[in-house]
Parts: C-alpha cells; sequence; structure tokens
C-alpha cells in the first residue's frame, strides 16, 4: 500500500489481515478456526468463558450488525442478536456457522468497499456516537480480540 492510498483501502485491509490475512500480531481468526471440530468447537473449556463455537457465532453476528449500521439502519444488538445459541451440535452445522462467518465478513466488505473517505466521520446510527470510523477500526479490534480467546481456548483444549 502506498501513501496515497484511500482510507476505505486501509480499513479494508485491516479488516481482511485480522480475518484471513497476515495479520503481524500473530494468526488471524480463520487460520486459528483451521482443524477445530464441532466436538472441540462446542466445548466450555474455561469454565464461565464462552466456546469456541459460541465465538464464531458472535464474531459473524456483530459482522452482520456493522453491515447494517455502516448502511444507517438500526439493528438490535441485544441478547440472541449479539450472542447467537449453538444449537444443532453436528460437524454440518459447525461447517455452516463458520460459511456464516465468512458469509458475514463478505457483506460487510462489500458495504464497506462502497463507502467514501468522507462518509466516515458520519455517526451512522443513533445507538452510539462513534463514527464509522470508529466503529470500523472497533470490528478490526473485536475480531482480534475473540481471536485471542480462541486461541487461548485451542490451547486448553490441547
Amino acid at each position: 500500500m502506498n501513501h496515497t492510498t484511500s482510507e476505505i483501502a486501509r480499513i479494508l485491509d485491516q479488516m481482511d489481515r485480522a480475518i484471513s490475512g497476515d495479520a503481524w500480531h500473530g494468526p488471524n481468526v480463520m487460520s486459528l478456526l483451521e482443524g477445530v471440530s464441532a466436538a472441540d468447537a462446542q466445548k466450555h473449556v474455561v469454565r464461565g468463558a464462552h466456546s469456541i463455537w459460541e465465538l464464531v457465532n458472535h464474531i459473524a453476528a456483530w459482522n452482520g450488525i456493522m453491515r447494517h449500521e455502516m448502511e444507517g439502519e438500526t439493528v438490535d444488538v441485544e441478547g440472541e442478536h449479539d450472542w447467537p445459541p449453538v444449537g444443532d451440535t453436528s460437524e454440518p452445522a459447525w461447517k455452516k456457522s463458520l460459511e456464516n462467518l465468512r458469509e458475514s465478513r463478505a457483506k460487510i466488505r462489500k458495504t464497506v468497499e462502497r463507502l467514501r473517505d468522507d462518509q466516515l466521520g458520519e455517526i451512522p446510527v443513533p445507538r452510539t456516537t462513534n463514527t464509522r470510523y470508529v466503529m470500523l477500526h472497533g470490528l478490526v479490534q473485536h475480531d482480534l480480540y475473540h481471536a485471542g480467546q480462541i486461541a487461548i481456548l485451542k490451547k486448553a483444549l490441547a
């Protein structure tokens, strides 16, 4: 990336690095999830902590919430919208949760691609006083926060 790159392009680069790219801090979210089985994803290996599966559903949910909010829609961010429950714990259901995460990220990425740099200073929804700029950087921070949790849970499983 060069110094003339748009801020939107820089944000997209950070979003990509956090979820599936070359993150300098360590493994990105998707690489941490490689090889995790449904049986392991559903385990609560740390008392009081979420399971890997719950974290995956939560990250996907916030990608969806943020996509809608970037488009100016008001979204319910409480309860199951924030932490969608894990119902079916089969291997196909786990694969579906992983696919949902990939799809939700692809959708918000398309939304961000359509933004202009001059829209980053706008506050898109009344739920928060945060600008699009702060919210999008917050999404990257959110991904990496939960990536760290997933990494610890994987170590606890071993």
